[in-house]
């Protein structure tokens, strides 16, 4: 690939960044950082840069990203709730890798959830992008299924997603969302290693 085009397309990227983009990335970034130190404010700072980012996906004609944006501020709210409201007496999900069984069934998620989202993308939208679009949103719901579960490969679904994010954005000309994929993908490889670990120490009976 041409390296003088890449910065080429990256300063001009940058010059034609909107203040509304910066914000999104800013309480993007804010919110992975509460994830981390297990700060309920993770869902405020979440729900802000994912309603930007349901504008800016709509208007960048990212129908599919568009969806999940919004799945992920309605499950900001959710969380928000149960956080606020901790039950008492319940036993902490463990950390664990996915079964045969689960493996099968998570490829399958992302094989249905694909089909369908290309094709309602290619079909009844005007999306120049729809095979992409609907790869990072269905690796996207196979990583917050998994999540939920607690399983490690969840983060393989994180890297996945984040790794394809970078030059779909990138080509789309939001360049400071390409970066904040990058520290995501960096985030993730973090999370994959103390996942792994934490399973093991699960599997050792500690």
């Amino acid at each position: 690939m041409d390296f003088e085009w890449i910065m080429e397309s990256l300063r001009q990227g940058i010059t034609e960044m909107t203040w509304l983009e910066a914000i999104a990335v800013f309480f993007g970034i804010s919110s992975v950082y509460y994830s981390i130190k297990k700060n309920i404010m993770v869902f405020p700072t979440g729900m802000v840069s994912t309603l930007i980012y349901v504008y800016l996906c709509l208007k960048y004609k990212l129908y599919a990203d568009m969806g999940i944006n919004a799945y992920y501020f309605g499950m900001s709210i959710y969380g928000w709730y149960l956080w606020s409201r901790p039950a008492t007496g319940k036993e902490e999900l463990p950390v664990t890798w996915l079964s045969n069984v689960g493996i099968y069934k998570s490829v399958i998620l992302f094989l249905l959830s694909y089909g369908v989202l290309f094709l309602v993308l290619s079909k009844f939208t005007d999306s120049d992008v729809p095979y992409w679009d609907s790869f990072t949103t269905s690796s996207a719901f196979v990583g917050m299924w998994l999540m939920a579960k607690k399983k490690v490969e969840n983060w393989i679904a994180w890297i996945i997603t984040d790794l394809v994010s970078i030059p779909l954005y990138f080509y789309k000309g939001l360049m400071l969302t390409s970066f904040q994929f990058i520290f995501f993908t960096v985030l993730a490889v973090i999370g994959l290693v103390s996942w792994m670990k934490s399973s093991k120490k699960v599997s050792n009976g500690y």
